[in-house]
């Protein structure tokens, strides 16, 4: 914490999940759980080994968090690797066109339905006294967090006319 490029990203974070609306700060509720988080961080480097970007990321210590209580399901499909094999065979048997994307920050779209409580995160300026965060999206950590990514996608699909 004491190099300005990493107090830059921390700050450039915590201001992408603020505007997310990731949170909302309330009085930490009494037989709640309240788990913690912390700060990790990356640095990417450009192929020629120079520095490209320094990376910060807030993470969840959800590994206290239990079945039934703080979350119901954790379950997401994937795909296997063989799955996606064959659709890239066809794709090139039958020229079909293929389109990729990437979403930043995907799992913290999710929407959460349980409520979950966080310890403020360091350097989150807006918070008082016992105050804490009650998480609205999910944060990478939490136990539940691929379902509930899963679970926005799906909903997007479904509404652009995906079956």
């Amino acid at each position: 914490m004491k190099y300005n490029c990493w107090r830059k990203v921390i700050q450039c974070e915590i201001s992408d999940l603020e505007s997310n609306q990731t949170w909302e700060t309330v009085l930490r509720p009494k037989n709640k759980t309240v788990i913690g988080c912390k700060w990790v961080f990356k640095i990417k480097y450009n192929a020629d080994g120079t520095v490209e970007r320094y990376k910060a990321r807030l993470a969840a210590k959800g590994y206290i968090q239990r079945e039934g209580i703080d979350y119901l399901e954790t379950f997401s499909p994937i795909a296997k690797m063989t799955t996606i094999r064959l659709l890239l065979s066809l794709a090139s048997i039958y020229n079909w066109e293929l389109k990729q994307l990437d979403i930043n920050n995907a799992f913290l779209h999710g929407e959460l339905k349980e409520d979950a409580y966080m310890v403020a995160p360091p350097r989150l300026a807006s918070i008082q006294p016992r105050q804490v965060c009650k998480l609205r999206k999910a944060l990478y950590g939490l136990k539940q967090v691929d379902r509930e990514w899963f679970a926005k996608l799906s909903s997007f699909f479904i509404s652009v006319g995906y079956t």
